[in-house]
């Protein structure tokens, strides 16, 4: 990433006096045009970033580069993108560190690419495997950008393979510290993952909906060579703080995401089974999914009946 004064190449953010905001790359002699009149790239080349400028019409402009989080929800999308909340939680929960070997299958649009690179740093590696090429191509050229990776490069520490992360992880027989799973589907690639982590690191899945969320948790726990899945969402309000009135703002970023972590047993350990029962009928008959060891399979009016409750009687 760059500091300094704004240099030919680079992209900026300008913001209007009205939340409004562009993005575009500097060019010496261009011009950008807005419905507030026009700018000269010249007379933003050169200058420290966190200034005010005033086109041609009038119109006030706060100049800077644009931070990751911003960039990130403005970026062209192939497919949807990891909200900047939840890479968050992504590169702190799912420990991400500096120097690591990071796997993500699911690149998407590049957006936690994005985060991976800058958590894992000069010494680390991220892998990206992408099923749809179109999608690989959106995130390249997205990854590049933000980085300020020259035409055709990317980033040094980043390699995009086009293919299931099921079947080429195993082939490329590489080793790895954790593995983000951002896909339709993350249970059908446990067992490469586990096979590619080395002992103590962590699968992390990012999932949509509570169906996709249960399958995860569920496959987990009946593989055994991971510890107990923690499950998890975050949800983020702004305020509004204006004088005396302080409030809760009137939106918020509700559900984007699930997010589950769990970490890998050495080989042929397995964590202490779960003292807690589950819930009556957590695992009734209309359940289809994957069952940990145990858990019988009910057939349908094995279940006991709900109790009758008599609402006319008083005085019991």
């Amino acid at each position: 990433m760059h500091r300094g004064p704004l240099r030919v190449g680079e992209w900026v953010r300008l913001t209007d006096a009205k939340g409004r905001r562009h993005n575009f790359c500097l060019e010496a002699g261009k011009r950008f045009f807005s419905s507030r009149g026009h700018l000269e790239h010249d007379d933003l080349i050169g200058r420290e970033e966190g200034f005010t400028v005033t086109s041609s019409a009038g119109g006030e402009y706060l100049v800077f580069r644009p931070l990751l989080s911003e960039f990130v929800v403005s970026m062209p999308r192939g497919a949807a993108v990891v909200y900047p909340k939840d890479a968050a939680q992504i590169v702190a929960l799912a420990d991400i560190f500096p120097g690591a070997d990071v796997v993500e299958a699911g690149v998407g649009s590049g957006a936690l690419t994005c985060s991976l690179l800058r958590a894992v740093g000069p010494f680390g590696r991220v892998m990206s495997f992408e099923r749809r090429e179109e999608f690989a191509d959106v995130a390249r050229r997205n990854v590049s950008q933000f980085f300020g990776a020259p035409d055709g490069e990317t980033h040094p520490a980043w390699s995009l393979t086009l293919g299931d992360l099921a079947e080429a992880l195993p082939a490329s027989g590489e080793r790895c510290d954790r593995i983000i799973l951002d896909m339709l589907a993350p249970w059908e690639c446990l067992d490469a993952a586990a096979d590619a982590l080395r002992p103590g690191g962590i699968v992390c899945a990012y999932v949509a909906t509570t169906t996709q969320l249960s399958r995860f948790v569920e496959t987990v726990r009946v593989h055994g060579g991971f510890t107990e899945p923690s499950p998890w969402e975050s949800l983020v309000r702004d305020w509004h703080v204006e004088g005396l009135a302080v409030r809760p703002g009137h939106k918020m970023i509700g559900h984007t995401a699930f997010l589950v972590t769990a970490r890998r047993m050495a080989p042929g350990q397995r964590p202490p089974l779960k003292k807690r029962r589950p819930a009556p009928g957590a695992y009734g008959p209309d359940y289809t999914g994957p069952r940990p060891p145990g858990v019988p399979v009910e057939a349908p009016g094995d279940a006991d009946p709900a109790p009758v409750v008599d609402h006319d009687r008083t005085g019991d």
